[in-house]
């Protein structure tokens, strides 16, 4: 009887790049375990169609192939290292839970990905003292991959994170905070507020600001607005963006009164903003407070958008938050636009009345 696991073992070593190619293919097909470690030698062939053939073979072969794979990431050959972590990306188990926590160090930027990858299919909660230290990898790929993982591995990783809120090195707790910002608990809150209100280093701060906000818990409120009321310069732009994420209308007579303190005489005649280092120090944060009446929608502040709506300094911002209070903004809107002569602030008036779902012809101005 024909052993045909055997023959395209053996078709591996052929001379022809397409038989080699078409032998691999046919193993990853079979499915049989014979076939893992000729096709892992095949890693290493000379043709990258064969290699590719190779990879999408050891895929399908799946549970038997993934312990030698994992010995694979130690391999001294740099493309049977990426290739061997592109494969546990897709089939990882707990076998190689150590080698790919090793391989997630690894200097090589795609090996590093694919191991966050699989560590994020094994979703085991040892993983995440290396996951939060890619979390400031260099390349976005590894960040997002990482991020992923830890969102899969999910609350059982929430308490050794809070622990290292804990450590004494500050990059620690920044990494800390950050995971906890992808997953998002409740119980981490009053973890955090300590943070703001306590830790020595200022990213740490503003990072556990911004967690804050993106957890959306209103316990932080009161703190969050301590922070804007205080003036703390470090603080204040992730304060006036977290509060606007809580839709928090206690904000809000602080955020208008932010608005509205552009000292506009301050500003004229000055030359552009991408050259006048004022304009860094002093709009951020007005625009923030715009962005930030724009989520929460309270139709009091109207009046004070449509205000910053006439300032060059605030317009764009302007004309985009008052598209998110929906009818409430078309009235004031069109008295605006009956009353100014401006032709660049009454294209913005009719931009944003045409994403509040007004036409021209519906109302005689």
């Amino acid at each position: 009887m024909v052993d045909s696991v055997a023959e395209h073992i053996s078709a591996l070593d052929d001379e022809d790049w397409g038989v080699r190619e078409d032998a691999a293919v046919a193993l990853g097909r079979l499915g049989d375990p014979r076939g893992v470690q000729p096709l892992i030698r095949t890693l290493r062939d000379s043709d990258r169609a064969v290699r590719e053939a190779a990879t999408a073979a050891l895929k399908a072969l799946g549970e038997p192939a993934i312990l030698s794979l994992g010995f694979c990431l130690q391999d001294l050959n740099p493309q049977v290292q990426e290739s061997a972590a592109c494969i546990l990306a897709d089939i990882a188990n707990e076998q190689v839970l150590d080698p790919l926590l090793s391989a997630a160090l690894s200097p090589n930027w795609i090996v590093r990905m694919s191991a966050a990858k699989g560590l994020s299919r094994i979703q085991n909660s040892l993983a995440i003292d290396t996951l939060i230290l890619l979390l400031q990898d260099k390349v976005p790929a590894v960040r997002e991959e990482a991020g992923r993982a830890i969102q899969a591995i999910g609350n059982t990783s929430i308490p050794k994170l809070l622990e290292k809120l804990k450590d004494q090195n500050w990059k620690i707790r920044l990494r800390a905070v950050e995971a906890l910002t992808l997953l998002k608990p409740l119980e981490a809150v009053g973890h955090l507020m300590i943070l703001v209100l306590e830790d020595s280093d200022t990213a740490v701060r503003q990072d556990a600001v911004r967690a804050l906000g993106q957890i959306g818990d209103p316990r932080a409120i009161p703190l969050l607005l301590s922070s804007l009321a205080l003036e703390t310069p470090s603080l204040k732009l992730p304060s006036i963006e977290a509060l606007g994420q809580l839709r928090s209308t206690e904000a809000i007579p602080m955020l208008i009164a932010l608005v509205n303190s552009l000292p506009k005489e301050a500003y004229e005649d000055r030359m552009e903003g991408c050259t006048d280092p004022q304009y860094k120090k002093d709009l951020p944060p007005l625009e923030a407070a715009i962005r930030a009446l724009g989520k929460i929608r309270d139709p009091q502040a109207v009046p004070a958008l449509i205000q910053a709506l006439q300032s060059t300094l605030l317009r764009t911002e302007a004309a985009e938050a008052l598209t998110q209070f929906g009818q409430t903004a078309v009235n004031p809107l069109l008295k605006l636009l009956k009353t100014t002569k401006n032709d660049n602030l009454r294209r913005h008036v009719l931009e944003s009345l045409s994403h509040l779902g007004w036409r021209p012809g519906q109302i005689r101005i």
